[in-house]
């Protein structure tokens, strides 16, 4: 019995500091998700989300168009109406004209079309490729990259061939993806709560506590006293 005890004593010791840090790593996440609002998180302080949609007239017919529809997107890049048509060609409503990738001025109109007219745009840049720890990751590319003066490190993306606004990402984003992949113990993409670290130190801390309990009940002199009476 006694080496049992010692063994467990032992096994709780050093599983208790082996998943430590990342016990700590779930709590201090689990504060900044509770504190947080996910609305602003998602930057919808800094987006016209009330603001109405452009409307056109004159629109040019489908049948114009030099392939079948699928899906259609009726997008507004600046002033002029465009069909994103079949998740795959850009082509001017208008004028049934197809468009490779939009400028960056026009990522530029796009851009201030959805961000709220406070913010001062200081760049642009494209971007053709992204790794898995991105702050654009999963999203269409290529992109324009608008950055704009505030402390909170603003940048908006455009998707370059379609011409749609895609996301804004802020200081506090950044912050909240970091402690979400440390929350997940998915250090790849974020987003798999399936994976086989957290599955392991789910058990592993599952254990700790279980261990401890075991060994409190042990070395209690309340329950020893309860247990001599019976």
């Amino acid at each position: 019995m006694y080496k049992t005890k010692r063994l467990l004593r032992k096994t709780h010791r050093y599983l208790g500091l082996s998943i430590g840090i990342q016990f700590l790593a779930w709590t201090v996440s689990g504060l900044y998700f509770s504190w947080t609002d996910i609305d602003e998180i998602h930057g919808d302080q800094y987006l016209q989300l009330e603001k109405a949609p452009k409307e056109f007239t004159q629109l040019k017919g489908l049948q114009s168009l030099d392939t079948a529809v699928h899906t259609l997107d009726l997008v507004a890049i600046g002033e002029e109406p465009y069909y994103w048509v079949n998740n795959a060609s850009l082509y001017h409503a208008q004028t049934g004209t197809p468009l490779a990738e939009i400028s960056q001025q026009q990522a530029l109109s796009v851009a201030a079309a959805h961000v709220i007219p406070s913010l001062q745009p200081t760049g642009v840049t494209k971007i053709t490729s992204v790794d898995a720890h991105h702050e654009y990751r999963g999203r269409p590319l290529p992109a324009y990259v608008i950055s704009y003066d505030h402390p909170e490190n603003i940048k908006a993306y455009v998707a370059a061939r379609s011409g749609q606004f895609q996301r804004v990402r802020h200081r506090s984003w950044r912050w909240f993806d970091f402690l979400w992949m440390g929350h997940t113990m998915d250090y790849q993409g974020r987003d798999d709560f399936n994976n086989l670290l957290l599955r392991a130190f789910s058990l592993f801390g599952l254990f700790t506590v279980m261990s401890g309990f075991v060994l409190w009940g042990s070395s209690s002199p309340t329950l020893r006293k309860l247990r001599s009476k019976f």
